[in-house]
């Protein structure tokens, strides 16, 4: 016993030796090695299937495995017992906002309920209950029952449930995603107070690359193998290049040229970003210039790679992913693109009113053919309800509004026939394979049956999906799912896209190759989309933002635009190093000042 516990005391946190876990003929993790060392935020990161989710369920002592050994604090976790040992020092939280809590329940009836379960003294109780609920400040909402909660209080009552029996060792399950910026920021400060202060180690996966940069350290994983492991800093020296930025006219052309030699090139709003592997800022800028050289450009900007750059670069470099699967060679709606910039949706002081509660309070704002319009906000703000009253799902209170030529008080049916719709649920039929799931999209839009094949075909390339069309959608990883979610809505020719947090919980490649399709669609095909997500990283290759707070618009212009207002205030991060603020920044500043203001009145 002595023995053991020294061995506990001296032992990394987690140590991993060729891990094996098989869900049938499956192999899900194969092979995975690595250490955690006490009081670190180790980060897994990786596409999904990678085996994150079953790595992780093992550490936590609920998933069996095949192969290799796994200690946890010294404990060698090979059976049931051995399990069930640790299992008190251990706080584990899953994938899902609230998945594991009890949506009847208030926040202190979930509370208690897990520190029972936990076994965590009466006397202790109150004390660590009223510390967590001061840390997340969900003091006030103790009796709002779970199921009333917004996305962000989720994450952080879930958070709360884990550590209430103060474990030694959390495992986050990518605990912020489709959580808005400013609960993000809310969370990794509660994550690095209760390091400071309590010496806790975390094992916490992410779909945001921003966040990586916050690890001690990290693995990146790829078909249930650890490709890399090691500091971010270190990591990003393994991928040596430079990272430009440049405006170049016109914008489609010189996006494919560029793609031709860089195969990470990307437009970004009106811009372009291209990563150059191996190459220093001189170099790089003279390697882009000479690929457009028959074409103007402007504001070239040379500098370092992100994580996300280093990320897509590792796995292209081990010829394990490509961003090519997705087609956009030729047009792939019917007819010609609209003429000019006219405008595809308008909202002119739309509200909705749930009983005495108003949602959308007088929003107002326009997006014209060709345009990608992002629509931002915290959870709760009002988007999804704008997006429901704009696609005829839910009549306004008030206020009025017209897309794609119809209005939306008279017309919501005609508006259904002319919109491509991707909710956050994506609405697939899981027990169907991909094709039976568009042709039935295809029917429910009216499609005839002489184009039926037809419509399938184009969307099917335009997506990227030939190699899986008789997969059932059950089987899919999430990026496909997202990416066919996209076909079911364009299988009718739209000509102008809602997306609702199309890309919550898809991993970093998954979102490039669906950006690459959304700017097809806007530059080529003309294509109005009005997209709502979490991700400031996407915001960017908005050409326009609203930015909602408790159902008002209270800011609205261009990225770039948002960005150069904050500097000119004098703004200066939470760090006091002065560097040029970021969509995040301003996301983050906007809203509490608003609530600052909300406050004072």
């Amino acid at each position: 016993m002595g023995q053991a516990a020294m061995v506990g005391k001296d032992a990394p946190a987690v140590r991993v030796q060729d891990f094996v876990k098989r869900y049938r003929k499956q192999t899900a993790v194969d092979g995975a090695s690595l250490s955690i060392e006490r009081g670190e935020i180790y980060g897994l990161i990786g596409p999904d299937g990678a085996g994150k989710s079953s790595l992780m369920k093992a550490i936590a002592g609920v998933l069996s495995f095949e192969g290799g050994t796994l200690q946890v604090f010294g404990e060698k976790i090979d059976s049931e017992a051995a399990a069930e040992r640790v299992k008190g020092r251990l706080g584990f939280m899953p994938q899902g906002l609230g998945l594991n809590l009890y949506p009847e329940l208030s926040i202190e009836e979930n509370i208690d309920f897990f520190a029972e379960l936990r076994d965590v003294p009466p006397a202790e109780l109150a004390r660590r209950k009223g510390n967590l609920l001061a840390m997340t400040r969900l003091d006030k909402f103790r009796d709002r029952p779970m199921k009333q909660l917004s996305g962000g209080m989720k994450q952080k009552l879930g958070l709360v449930c884990t550590l209430i029996h103060e474990p030694e060792l959390i495992i986050l399950d990518e605990p912020t995603t489709g959580v808005d910026p400013v609960s993000r920021r809310d969370f990794w400060k509660i994550l690095t107070q209760l390091l400071r202060e309590r010496g806790i180690t975390a094992l916490v996966s992410t779909a945001y690359m921003d966040e990586a940069a916050r690890f001690h350290r990290l693995s990146l994983m790829f078909d249930g193998r650890v490709l890399i492991e090691g500091a971010p800093d270190a990591i990003l020296r393994e991928v040596p290049g430079t990272l430009v930025e440049l405006v170049a006219e016109p914008q489609v052309e010189a996006l494919r040229q560029l793609q031709t030699l860089f195969p990470q090139a990307e437009a970004v709003g009106p811009g372009l970003r291209v990563f150059v592997p191996g190459a220093t800022p001189q170099a790089a800028r003279t390697q882009v210039a000479a690929q457009l050289a028959s074409l103007q450009v402007s504001e070239m900007q040379a500098g370092a790679p992100e994580l996300e750059d280093a990320f897509i670069a590792l796995l292209q470099q081990r010829q394990l992913a490509g961003l090519d699967d997705a087609r956009q060679t030729q047009v792939w709606l019917d007819g010609e693109p609209p003429k000019g910039d006219g405008s595809a949706i308008a909202a002119r002081e739309l509200s909705r009113d749930f009983d005495h509660f108003r949602a959308v309070d007088r929003v107002s704002f326009e997006v014209r053919q060709g345009e990608i319009f992002g629509l931002l906000g915290a959870n709760g703000a009002g988007k999804t309800t704008v997006i429901k009253m704009l696609t005829g799902i839910l009549p306004p209170t008030g206020g009025a509004g017209t897309v794609a030529g119809a209005d939306m008080r008279h017309a919501s049916q005609a508006i259904k026939e002319r919109i491509g719709y991707v909710s956050q649920a994506f609405s697939l039929y899981q027990d169907m394979t991909v094709q039976e799931n568009l042709r039935l999209f295809a029917r429910i839009y009216g499609v005839p049956g002489s184009r039926l094949a037809e419509r399938m075909a184009r969307v099917v390339a335009l997506a990227g999906l030939s190699d899986v069309t008789a997969q059932l959608v059950s089987k899919l990883p999430m990026g496909i799912r997202q990416r066919l979610a996209l076909a079911c809505a364009l299988v009718h020719g739209p000509r102008v896209l809602f997306l609702d947090e199309p890309t919550s919980g898809v991993d970093p490649i998954g979102r490039r190759r669906f950006w690459k399709i959304l700017v097809h669609l806007a530059r080529v095909e003309q294509v109005a989309i009005l997209i709502t997500t979490h991700y400031m990283s996407e915001a960017e290759h908005c050409d326009h933002l609203v930015l909602m707070h408790a159902g008002r618009v209270i800011a609205d212009d261009s990225p770039a635009a948002l960005k150069a207002v904050l500097q000119k205030e004098a703004w200066l991060p939470p760090d006091g190093a002065p560097r040029p603020p970021t969509l995040e920044d301003v996301f983050v500043h906007r809203i509490l000042q608003q609530e600052h203001q909300e406050a004072s009145t």
